[in-house]
């Protein structure tokens, strides 16, 4: 599943678009980050110390990736905001960066946009440890929304968690549609919530014995 996530953008924003994922794996990870702006922000520079990897490497995802890294978080600093992350810089390290007149632009990763890069290195041992640690920490998640153990669910279907956020994704992207376009009240938001899980459970009607049977689920 780590070889997934190198290959699939849309696997990747399934885990990155799951804010309580981020936060668990923020809260769970002892990354040293500059506070910059009330987030953990990183420069390529600390990328590629911890990834213990080439810049001229990190440098070459962002030039591949940049409009996914950019979508996530990655950002280029100049002028006052510049400065200002300069300041953030020498109060977590004690030094400055030489931003004055000797850098004019920096490049900066939000977490989101650390992890985003971390999905996609394949030259990292350190990147392949956290992409595992990202999984354990959705696997958790899933578990406790669930009520019982993953293992238990589909083993057969090495997708199932990048399914699942997913199909969380799609059900936050039909309520907010609702809200936004039909009606504000959540109890009006959950009838028509049902009213689709009617409709799909008539149309799986026969077929749902021999989903269960084809797809191991242990009761």
């Amino acid at each position: 599943m780590n070889k997934q996530l190198g290959n699939s953008r849309i696997d990747r924003q399934n885990i990155l678009n799951n804010d309580l994922a981020i936060n668990e794996i923020q809260n769970k990870t002892n990354v040293k980050a500059i506070i910059y702006d009330g987030n953990l922000c990183f420069t390529k520079a600390m990328a590629a110390d911890f990834f213990e990897i080439d810049l001229r490497t990190i440098e070459r995802y962002i030039a591949n990736y940049s409009d996914e890294l950019k979508s996530n978080g990655y950002q280029i600093l100049k002028g006052k905001p510049l400065k200002d992350f300069a300041n953030a810089y020498a109060d977590c390290f004690g030094t400055d960066i030489n931003v004055g007149t000797k850098t004019t632009v920096l490049g900066i990763f939000n977490f989101k946009a650390f992890l985003n890069i971390a999905m996609l290195l394949s030259e990292s041992e350190k990147a392949k440890i956290l992409r595992q640690f990202i999984l354990d920490i959705v696997i958790d998640l899933i578990n406790t929304k669930a009520g019982v153990g993953t293992k238990y669910i589909n083993q057969n279907d090495n997708t199932f968690i990048l399914v699942s956020l997913q199909e969380d994704n799609y059900r936050q992207q039909f309520i907010d549609a609702l809200k936004n376009y039909v009606c504000d009240d959540k109890f009006k938001c959950a009838n028509f919530t049902d009213m689709i899980y009617v409709i799909y459970s008539k149309k799986m009607g026969m077929n749902i014995k021999k989903y269960l049977i084809g797809n191991i689920i242990y009761l």
